[in-house]
């Protein structure tokens, strides 16, 4: 459910090690005896201690809010590689696959923290702990894919950031194209003009003096929304003019550009850590169940009906198709910049907080406050840099979607889950096994076929800007 809007939640004290609590089994409670063996044993939920734990309902909110940002503007795009049948069957598989795999991690975790007596795990803890409470001939690689996925968290935020960029990049320049026409910028030229801004709100390293640009970023998306829906649903053409299914070459893209908008691997876990209830995370209907439901279908809703009414002409973000020659369209554009901009600084604070913790290693103090703007600095110019050197929006998302969120969001919780229950319990037939190696095969399929769907993109479009600069 990822980027969707990948949004950090309140809870950052852990963000690296993002945290993932819930009942064991989708029908069962914490201290059942199927699950944890005998009444006595260690039960999580009683030592976990939230100071403002979040209610069932809240928790439904906070995981609509981190899922339905830019990943669902990027739908219409996705179906217009897809055409409408296959965009409807491929979300509604891809939405099942991913809220199929958070299920997977979190059970993992929860079983994990009973045997090693910890009240909650995060995600790169919990993956090291599968392997190092797993078959004896993998629990020395525990460390190792603890830390390796810390890193993953932490290149994958940063490919998200990159992602952000263009979207501010590409939301302005169709503003300015439309009232100074005679000011043709690149969109390169935009990115690098966002530079200065995001170095400047990068340089907040407080999470409480991030809350009110998270709050002014939250009421703005909602205007953006129904400015967006109103020109999606007036005046739709007929289905007959749209394709059903697009050239199977095309597939790839629509797969990792769901999975970009859908996995949120990251973000689903510290909204669980923080709930009032946390077996109700799981479950028919459970938080979880409920909150995908809903995202499957806006997302399905919004990448259906965006495709009908703008057809192949439809962009990376579909409020770059919105009419120029309604101010209020306009207004939305400039809008949405401004959320991505905003929530720049909250996704920045992400990998910052890993990068905090390496940094307390340190012995000395010395020259803090300048090794601190050093870094904040040097980071947010090599997403510009990305972002300048990939500027097309749709491709970026694709490209990002089929490397990082196909990997930690559907191969990595295949794995670990496996790895754990290798020695313990399979199921029939070994099911575990064959139904973890299928989410693995899948995964594997979008991050070759995605990946060289997006590369082959991006150097087509090169070639061709480079042949317009030489005839001109």
């Amino acid at each position: 459910m990822a980027t969707k809007e990948k949004q950090p939640v309140d809870n950052f004290n852990s963000t690296a090690n993002l945290t993932s609590n819930a009942g064991f089994q989708s029908t069962l409670s914490i201290d059942s005896k199927d699950v944890i063996g005998t009444d006595k044993a260690y039960n999580p939920f009683e030592h976990r201690h939230v100071e403002h734990p979040n209610s069932t309902f809240g928790s439904i909110l906070h995981l609509l809010k981190a899922c339905l940002g830019s990943g669902i503007l990027a739908m219409p795009a996705a179906f217009k590689n897809s055409g409408l049948a296959i965009g409807v069957i491929g979300t509604l598989f891809a939405g099942l696959i991913c809220t199929h795999t958070v299920h997977l991690v979190v059970k993992t975790s929860q079983e994990i923290c009973v045997v090693a007596k910890k009240p909650s795990m995060g995600f790169a803890e919990t993956c090291g702990a599968a392997f190092t409470y797993g078959p004896k001939g993998v629990r020395r690689w525990g460390g190792f894919v603890k830390t390796l996925m810390d890193y993953s968290m932490l290149v994958t935020y940063i490919s998200v950031l990159c992602v952000y960029i263009v979207f501010i990049a590409s939301s302005f320049k169709g503003v300015v194209d439309v009232y100074l026409p005679n000011y043709d910028i690149s969109v390169r030229m935009y990115c690098l003009m966002a530079l200065i801004p995001l170095i400047l709100i990068c340089q907040i390293r407080n999470l409480k003096y991030l809350v009110p640009f998270s709050a002014i970023a939250n009421f703005l998306i909602i205007i953006v929304f129904a400015v967006t829906m109103y020109y999606m649903f007036v005046d739709l053409p007929p289905l007959s003019e749209r394709e059903a299914v697009a050239s199977v070459t095309q597939w790839p893209l629509f797969v990792s550009t769901v999975i970009f908008a859908m996995e949120g691997i990251g973000v689903v876990m510290p909204v669980e850590n923080e709930m009032a209830k946390p077996q109700q995370f799981l479950g028919c209907p459970g938080v979880l169940n409920i909150s995908m439901f809903i995202v499957i279908t806006l997302y399905g809703v919004f990448g259906f009906f965006g495709y009908v009414q703008f057809g192949d002409a439809v962009q990376g973000s579909v409020t770059l198709n919105l009419p120029q020659d309604k101010w209020i369209a306009q207004a939305a554009k400039l809008l949405m910049a401004l959320v991505m901009y905003f929530s720049f600084a909250l996704q920045f604070y992400v990998p910052m907080e890993m990068i905090n913790r390496l940094l307390q290693k340190r012995s000395s103090k010395r020259f803090e406050n300048l090794i601190q703007v050093s870094i904040r600095t040097v980071l947010v110019t090599i997403t510009v840099a990305v972002a300048v050197a990939f500027p097309n929006l749709e491709l970026v998302i694709s490209l990002v979607g089929a490397i990082f969120f196909s990997n930690l969001g559907l191969l990595v919780p295949a794995v670990i889950n496996t790895v754990y229950l290798w020695d313990k319990d399979l199921g029939k037939f070994n099911y575990v096994v064959i139904k973890n190696s299928i989410i693995v095969i899948i995964s594997i399929i979008a991050l070759v076929s995605g990946s060289y769907a997006s590369i082959l993109g991006m150097i087509n479009e090169s070639s061709h800007e480079s042949s317009n600069s030489t005839l001109t």
